[in-house]
């Protein structure tokens, strides 16, 4: 019953996914991380599906990519994308740890976190734009999940900016190791995948995440003492965006990049 709740808990919260509503307790939430990155799977899946459906019934290229660019945020409600304009605001506004914390709680957003959000989008525009072959749909679909799986990864073995809030909250209740150790095995399955659709992008892809990863770390203890859940966002976002650049930069050079099978 706990995994069965874990799995509706992690559904409600990342995403706009309609599931079964219920009211939480602590030792609901357990296991609700390991289930986390089967969002970005369903993310992937439909971003393939439109990749489909837009070449059977010949969509043009400037639809199919804004739709394709479009499909995160109609899945997750802009969960991730919200935390990522709050640390935005938060990493420009030059001031103390503790004035930056308290940005990434203010609901209000600030100029750099509107420009930074443009920025962002121009450039995964430009990256979807490029992705021409079904391989390189497929790896920065299965991306989706490599992201959540690392993030995961982040809540239950980062140290928190602050003892309270939503990230600590979730950390605590869950079961560390065990979901820890699901959450290894998810990425590696995940890296392993996108490297068997398209050898170089599917590499590519894997790197830039786990340094992405590692830069998401550093900068977190730097800017605010540990990780909370607006960064959190901030990481999912940027390795999404950081990983489709890859692939489009790799496809362009290489063509088909030399698929394995």
């Amino acid at each position: 019953m706990k995994i069965i709740k874990g799995f509706v808990i992690a559904f409600s919260i990342y995403s706009k996914i309609p599931v079964p509503q219920f009211d939480w307790k602590e030792e609901d939430m357990q296991y609700h991380l390991c289930f986390f990155p089967l969002i970005g799977l369903i993310i992937g899946a439909l971003e393939a599906g439109w990749f489909f459906l837009g070449n059977a019934v010949e969509i043009s290229h400037l639809c199919k990519t804004l739709i394709a660019v479009a499909i995160p945020l109609l899945v997750t409600g802009g969960f991730h994308m919200d935390g990522f304009m709050d640390t935005m605001d938060a990493f420009h506004s030059y001031q103390d740890k503790e004035k930056k914390l308290a940005i990434l709680k203010d609901p209000h957003i600030g100029a750099f976190s509107v420009l930074m959000l443009v920025l962002y989008y121009l450039i995964y525009g430009a990256a979807y734009a490029e992705l021409m072959e079904l391989s390189a749909i497929l790896v920065v679909g299965i991306g989706f999940a490599l992201s959540r799986s690392l993030s995961g990864i982040g809540v239950v073995s980062l140290k928190a900016a602050k003892k309270d809030g939503m990230l600590a909250y979730f950390a605590d209740s869950a079961q560390k190791k065990r979901v820890l150790a699901v959450l290894i095995i998810e990425a590696v399955v995940y890296s392993g995948c996108m490297i068997y659709v398209n050898l170089w992008a599917g590499l590519a892809a894997v790197v830039v995440a786990l340094l992405c990863y590692g830069y998401y770390s550093w900068k977190s203890r730097k800017e605010f003492g540990g990780i909370n859940g607006d960064t959190a966002g901030y990481f999912v976002s940027l390795c999404e965006n950081a990983m489709a650049v890859a692939v489009a930069v790799v496809f362009h050079f290489t063509g088909n990049c030399f698929p394995v099978k």
